[in-house]
């Protein structure tokens, strides 16, 4: 009998995180689910999830400090192969920029585009030993088109990087068999600023369900995909047409 696909999914019990563990239970993975300080939160995303039949397990970790990250896959790989990457972490911020603090600023790319680069950096030695992988990086729709966006300048800045480290190992893990996509969603019910008019601001009228995002996830990590690497993956209901 073959054994099941395994996915790590950093920022696990976040709104889209957890939705990306559900959707790819749905499908038959295990899901290794990444947290970093709410256990209360963790467990009981891991409840429900196992509830509805996923095979599901917890790692606590930083993912933004090395030595963390180092421990978290040594964990995760001495339970087995790893299939899947999903790196669904990411500190939002608002705020204008001369309010910004340099630590803010710090603390918004680390959790953003540092937590990335560790992961994947982490991971890449794995696949390319079994000559297989799927990462999906989690991006935003303003990055994607390098679109001003006052108030919330190192969040976009951290998230162009991530678009941009998604494409450069999408170019350079190819040849071991290692697909590297990202998802670029809009604004999501139940995230951090909702629009005021959604019905007039997106063609689609709505904000996205976190479990629409992570259909697009799941798509980007099967085989239907299996020819797609490097791509961005808009999930924004036509924000910007």
């Amino acid at each position: 009998m073959p054994r099941s696909r395994r996915a790590l999914i950093t920022g696990g019990t976040g709104l889209i995180g957890r939705a990306v563990a559900q959707a790819l239970g749905d499908v038959g993975y295990s899901v290794i689910l990444n947290y970093s300080t709410d256990e209360e939160r963790a467990t009981t995303v891991l409840r429900h999830l196992r509830e509805d039949g996923t095979q599901a397990s917890l790692q606590r970790a930083d993912v933004s400090e090395e030595s963390a990250v180092a421990r978290l896959f040594e964990a995760v790989l001495r339970e087995g192969p790893l299939d899947v990457l999903v790196n669904a972490v990411g500190r939002f911020h608002f705020e204008s920029f001369l309010e910004t603090t340099p630590d803010e600023w710090d603390a918004v790319l680390a959790s953003n585009l540092r937590t990335s680069f560790l992961c994947c950096r982490a991971a890449l030695p794995h696949m390319r030993s079994a000559g297989s992988g799927a990462i999906v990086n989690v991006a935003s729709m303003n990055a994607q088109v390098l679109r001003a966006k006052p108030k919330t300048l190192p969040y976009a800045i951290a998230k162009a990087g991530v678009i941009l480290l998604t494409k450069t190992l999408a170019a350079t893990e190819a040849e071991f068999g290692i697909r590297v996509n990202a998802v670029s969603p809009g604004f999501v019910r139940g995230g951090d600023h909702p629009p005021r008019h959604p019905e007039k601001t997106i063609p689609l009228r709505r904000e996205a369900e976190p479990a629409e995002i992570a259909e697009a996830v799941r798509f980007l990590v099967s085989d239907d995909a299996v020819y797609i690497t490097g791509a961005v993956l808009d999930v924004h209901g036509g924000a910007f047409l």
